[in-house]
């Protein structure tokens, strides 16, 4: 009985009987070689993460400006989809897309709190986040759970800002840190550094146990929480154009939750 290339190209790829399929350009390698050949390659995915952390200027941006700022990188992602791979895409999710280009490009003329570094940090955010988006679209490797992939990006975040804080003066400078020998600044960080580690871990646990609908509806109800509460313990100024823009892009990120969880 005859088979079809497809069938015998899966089973080659399951038997792992030749490094090479016969039927199509594919090099199949062994276990060992294929996971470090995608922790390889996850490092890229890494660096543009860490180069999307930004400096100084963005860490002490209002929250839910940050937030505005960062929604806007799903342009990049819905363009390249659009645009180079050529994919149908809804006029809905093409509504809530221009709704979050629209509060994002606005936000920077209604800041009351406008800083022109900070902004600046703001973009190459953006734009790293939306390549960072565009990379795992277009690769996902196969022996990287979730997991291993936030470990990984952990890891490398280490060992990049640690080489990094030298050349960038960082390494000296600290030791002016007017908050340096306060213990509530130090308990703070390590009370920060471990609610992110289990946030992390609930967060790849919801969106392994969740559709991507459902983990995107989450996600958009804890950013709605986190800037709702933001003002109460951080200092914002704002005025109605401001809030207009946050709005705008509450809305944008709305409609794109439910053309996710709806499939349009």
């Amino acid at each position: 009985m005859l088979q079809s290339p497809k069938t015998i190209c899966s089973s080659v790829r399951r038997r792992r009987e030749s490094p090479v399929c016969p039927v199509c350009p594919e090099i199949y390698l062994p276990y060992p070689f294929s996971r470090v050949a995608d922790i390889s390659g996850w490092t890229s995915a890494s660096c543009l993460l860490e180069a999307g952390l930004g400096g100084d200027k963005l860490v002490f941006k209002p929250i839910p400006v940050f937030l505005t700022v960062h929604n806007a990188a799903e342009v990049i992602t819905c363009g390249f989809q659009k645009f180079v791979q050529k994919e149908q895409t809804s006029h809905l999710k093409v509504c809530s897309v221009l709704f979050l280009l629209v509060a994002a490009v606005c936000l920077p003329f209604c800041d009351t709190q406008f800083d022109p570094n900070g902004y600046l940090w703001a973009l190459i955010h953006l734009i790293c986040v939306g390549a960072y988006k565009v990379f795992h679209k277009l690769w996902k490797p196969s022996s990287l759970s979730d997991l291993d992939q936030q470990y990984i990006n952990y890891v490398f975040s280490v060992v990049l800002l640690a080489s990094a804080s030298h050349p960038a003066g960082d390494l000296f400078s600290a030791l002016d840190f007017p908050f340096l020998y306060f213990y509530r600044f130090h308990s703070s960080c390590c009370a920060s550094g471990l609610l992110g580690f289990f946030l992390m871990l609930h967060t790849v646990k919801l969106k392994s146990s969740t559709t991507s609908g459902q983990y995107a509806a989450w996600s958009f109800l804890a950013k709605v929480i986190t800037a709702s509460l933001s003002p109460l313990f951080f200092v914002m100024t704002a005025n109605v154009l401001t809030i207009s823009c946050l709005v705008i892009g509450g809305v944008g990120e709305a409609l794109l939750v439910y053309t996710e969880r709806t499939g349009t």
